[in-house]
């Protein structure tokens, strides 16, 4: 059933989304959300369902690389197919205040969205060996 989940969130992707060059929704995708998905589940054992860990899988290999006009399409993929499941919060507090800290030490304000971005980032590196 997950393995449904995830090939119809890389299909529907393909014919919903946006056309660009850096988008991949094949084989090497799902080997990303796999290894991601174990990771997970390494970290959090069962303390997690695998449905949140499969979601949890999907938007962090996903996410990072869509464009902003993409990402509400692709959280209503998700939403549909897996219905009722909510992620628990990651617990970045720690990362959030040093890039804060260190974009104030630069003379720069901390925005959301930059550290967003930074998350995502963070997220990335954790799932690919190379960006």
């Amino acid at each position: 059933n997950l393995a449904r989940k995830a090939m119809g969130s890389l299909k529907l992707g393909s014919e919903q989304l946006s056309s660009q060059d850096h988008y991949d929704f094949g084989m090497r995708a799902l080997k990303s959300i796999l290894v991601r998905a174990g990771a997970l589940r390494r970290m959090y054992g069962g303390q997690r369902s695998e449905s949140v860990l499969a979601l949890s899988a999907l938007n962090d290999v996903n996410l990072p690389k869509f464009t902003a006009a993409d990402i509400p399409l692709f959280m209503g993929i998700t939403n549909d197919l897996f219905p009722g499941i909510d992620l628990p919060p990651s617990d970045y507090a720690k990362l959030i205040d040093n890039l804060e800290g260190s974009a104030r030490g630069l003379g720069l304000q901390p925005k959301s969205s930059f550290t967003k971005k930074c998350i995502q980032l963070w997220e990335t590196m954790m799932v690919r060996h190379g960006l």
